[in-house]
């Protein structure tokens, strides 16, 4: 359970605490631990897959807490104690999946994006993709399969890249198209992500932090990209990244400097000052 007078960190990874090529300074991750030491709730809230999560909870020092993968898309309940001790095979427990038949989306996407990468995170935790697509956000390899086996998936996540367009070409078509009955962001390269209907990581960690009885006044985000615009207008204290979009900045309280200037230390050492 959360505790009191402490706050619940909600901490974006990708442009937040860790650079672009994956990467996380020693600064944020010497601050990071100092805010978990110091009994807060630390939870990361990621479009990536558990997988690629996991290293980032471990670098960090999370031994028990919680995760928001895939965009809200999956809950996971982290405890390092060791299965002889009690605690789950692994060190965490998928607690909440939120599935959708990806297939009127993929239709709708393929007509008009018919050279796009696809992939989908399925609920059993694996990748599927229509041709050779890897990304450090997925955390392993997909599987190849053809485009009908792909739209009988049962899905956490769906993702979407095209290298034939630029971000801003690919975000015009993708809002064109006109996506019904899910949920979707577009990210800072020509990639989209697609979750379930109403299913942002905002809508997970409410859930969470009804859960585990943590105040709304203690909540405190931290993010750059669309995907965390939900998450930061949801926080009671939100802060942007420097080189988040104006859109993104617009939906936070405060904006720090940017992940290559070790942005969230500050934010992270504000926390310890409390």
């Amino acid at each position: 359970m959360h505790q009191a007078g402490k706050k619940m960190v909600c901490l974006d990874v990708d442009g937040t605490t860790v650079n672009h090529d994956g990467h996380m300074s020693e600064a944020v991750k010497q601050a990071g631990r100092a805010v978990v030491a110091d009994g807060h709730t630390v939870v990361i809230a990621t479009g990536r897959s558990l997988p690629a999560t996991l290293p980032i909870i471990q670098t960090l020092g999370v031994t028990h807490g919680y995760a928001v993968c895939s965009n809200g898309g999956v809950t996971v309940r982290i405890d390092a104690r060791g299965e002889s001790d009690g605690g789950p095979e692994d060190g965490y427990e998928v607690v909440a999946q939120q599935v959708f038949d990806p297939a009127p989306a993929l239709e709708a996407l393929t007509e008009r994006l018919s050279t796009a990468r696809y992939a989908i995170e399925t609920s059993a935790g694996n990748f599927l993709s229509t041709e050779r697509f890897e990304d450090l956000t997925f955390g392993l390899a997909p599987r190849p399969v053809s485009l009908k086996e792909l739209k009988r998936a049962e899905a956490v996540r769906l993702v979407v890249n095209s290298s034939d367009a630029t971000a801003g070409e690919f975000a015009r078509t993708v809002r064109k198209i006109g996506l019904h009955g899910v949920t979707y962001s577009v990210g800072w390269s020509a990639w989209l992500d697609i979750t379930a209907k109403g299913v942002t990581k905002a809508s997970s960690l409410e859930q969470l932090r009804e859960q585990l009885g943590a105040s709304r006044e203690a909540t405190v985000a931290c993010g750059d990209g669309q995907n965390d615009i939900e998450m930061l207008r949801w926080a009671q204290r939100s802060v942007a990244m420097g080189q988040a979009d104006e859109e993104v900045k617009a939906a936070a309280d405060e904006i720090t400097g940017t992940v290559f200037e070790d942005g969230l230390v500050p934010i992270l050492q504000s926390l310890l000052d409390e």
